[in-house]
């Protein structure tokens, strides 16, 4: 597996693992990448059907001269004391912050002296630049905002709701572990549940559009494939790195159907995981021979490569949604078909995932199934209010037409 850059580098150029490049963990890589895709995909879909009518700019005024408010200097103070004190800290701890940056960026150390430099160069860089541009008077101009002009503040909101309903969903499904180390959990790197970051990421998002007017129906379409998308590539993280997301035991022989295909693709150990360490489920792991790195355990059997399984079920779904995008004209549809495909899916990789199972009216279900019914409940009760909501609103257009 690749737990950091440096054993992708290794893989790809034969350079020796566990240098520089440690510093940038695979998956959190490719959770900045997610986030990247999902809002390059929803940018396009917004701005395409700003195109076609469905959206109307919003008029914003903008004041420009004016001097710094109190409020952006002590925000860049902030910011100044955290980036240079951090970094100063990282940089005097260099083995401790390449083997964990979360154990460092998280924590409360800092070097106070480059964190005050920090603070007094950004603040007054602040109030200089400010300074600089000023008018007197401040001039005040209108300008025209669409919904894709602020995909940047959206992609932030999700980012914030996202990480933050990954790991309260993970708490649900591990509370023991938080009451034994509350902080340690909340501060940890791992423990993210991929369904609980989509749910909350989703309501940061609506809860911004609301705020700023955006029409919920044709932008839940244009989010539907950028969502997919994004799901997509955060499980190539998974996978890459072998961050426990993977499925139950499986010792059983490769179908003949599969024989052309690596092994790999129908089981799995996850050599140089990034979780390093013995106490893994569904088994626990064991060293990998004649290793000398720093990431060295292997799961003691096979498991299904679950988050493989998803990349290529995410290709599929985002395909199937990329053809109907522009064929569906029931604003809405398209999102609620998207919502009954992700339920499909995740409930049929449930099967084989390694999950807690909760008690639910006598069946035994995981946190993602329970989830997966309730969206697809949504996703039929959705479906049918969008379409009968369409044909009203186009009888009512033959009326006012005759």
């Amino acid at each position: 597996m690749y737990p950091d850059l440096s054993y992708i580098a290794h893989a790809l150029f034969g350079t020796a693992p566990d240098n520089g490049l440690s510093i940038l963990k695979t998956f959190g890589f490719f959770l900045a990448i997610a986030f990247l895709t999902s809002a390059i995909v929803f940018y396009h879909e917004l701005k395409r059907k700003a195109a076609e009518g469905f959206f109307q700019p919003s008029l914003m005024t903008i004041t420009e001269g004016k001097p710094a408010s109190m409020g952006e200097i002590l925000s860049n103070v902030v910011v100044g004391f955290l980036m240079l004190g951090k970094g100063v800290y990282a940089y005097q701890h260099y083995e401790v912050f390449r083997h964990d940056p979360a154990s460092v960026i998280l924590s409360s150390k800092i070097n106070w002296l480059a964190g005050i430099v920090g603070a007094a160069a950004l603040g007054f860089l602040t109030w200089w630049d400010a300074n600089r541009k000023r008018k007197d008077p401040p001039e005040l101009r209108e300008v025209k905002v669409w919904p894709h002009d602020r995909i940047s503040e959206m992609t932030v909101w999700a980012a914030i709701g996202g990480i933050v309903g990954a790991k309260v969903f993970d708490l649900f499904d591990n509370w023991q572990a938080f009451l034994e180390d509350p902080v340690g959990s909340l501060t940890s790197g791992g423990g993210l549940a991929f369904l609980g970051g989509l749910v909350l990421g989703f309501i940061a998002v609506v809860s911004y559009m609301y705020k700023h007017n955006i029409p919920f129906l044709p932008s839940a379409d244009a989010v539907a494939p950028a969502l997919t998308a994004g799901y997509g590539v955060g499980r190539i993280g998974c996978q890459l790195s072998g961050d426990g997301d993977w499925g139950i035991v499986n010792n059983a022989p490769k179908p003949d159907w599969m024989s052309f295909l690596p092994d790999w693709m129908w089981s799995f150990s996850y050599p140089h995981h990034v979780l390093n360490t013995v106490h893994t489920d569904p088994v626990h792991s064991v060293a990998v021979e004649n290793c000398s790195w720093d990431y060295c355990f292997q799961l003691s059997e096979p498991v299904y490569p679950t988050p493989f399984y998803e990349i290529m079920m995410m290709i599929v779904i985002f395909g199937i949604l990329w053809a109907l995008r522009k064929r569906i004209k029931v604003p809405g549809m398209l999102f609620f078909i998207y919502l009954a495909l992700i339920a499909v899916e995740r409930s049929l990789i449930e099967k084989i995932r390694v999950n807690v199972v909760h008690n639910v009216l006598g069946m035994q279900l995981t946190q993602a199934e329970i989830i997966s019914f309730l969206l697809l409940v949504i996703s039929v009760a959705g479906g049918v209010y969008v379409w009968r909501r369409h044909k009203k609103n186009l009888e009512a257009v033959v009326e006012s037409s005759d």
